[in-house]
């Protein structure tokens, strides 16, 4: 398939918030958010023709958009994505009034996750399946379930220590 300006035009209007929740979680200024958003829309224009009806399109847009801003952190290492993360979703949750406590630890704690990890949490606080989540990272579904548990571990333990 070819991604025309109707088709890219839908796909940008429909899956817009996916796109900004990653470029969010891996980028480490506004700049860098906006660069990354664009980056992903391009890769998602460029790679369309490789989607195929095997999956849902949001589990190959995540993937796409997810390889693409993994691939920019690794560009970039010296930027340090993690802090600007809680900074952008302690605004972001304060501008929606979520600003509680518990929602300020945990987001905090889920910008100390390594990359691979802060995208399994993201696509389990969306409500992905397993075999979702196992489809876009390219892991096993049994390895899903076991990186879960551990993430969720190590988040009891961050949120524990930034209340104390």
């Amino acid at each position: 398939m070819k991604c025309d300006k109707n088709t890219f035009a839908e796909i940008l209007e429909k899956h817009r918030g996916i796109i900004h929740k990653v470029s969010m979680l891996y980028t480490s200024n506004k700049e860098d958010q906006e660069d990354l958003f664009q980056d992903i829309c391009f890769q998602i224009c460029r790679s369309y023709n490789t989607f195929r009806d095997e999956a849902q399109f949001s589990t190959w847009l995540y993937r796409v958009a997810l390889n693409t801003a993994i691939s920019q952190v690794r560009k970039n290492k010296s930027k340090t994505a993690s802090e600007t993360f809680y900074e952008n979703i302690h605004y972001a949750s304060m501008k929606n009034n979520e600003g509680d406590g518990q929602v300020q630890h945990l987001f905090k704690a889920i910008s100390r996750l390594n990359r691979i990890d802060k995208a399994l949490i993201l696509l389990w606080l969306e409500e992905k399946s397993y075999e979702e989540i196992a489809d876009i990272l390219g892991i096993s579904k049994s390895n899903v379930s076991v990186k879960l548990v551990r993430i969720k571990r190590k988040l009891s333990e961050t949120i524990n220590g930034l209340k104390k």
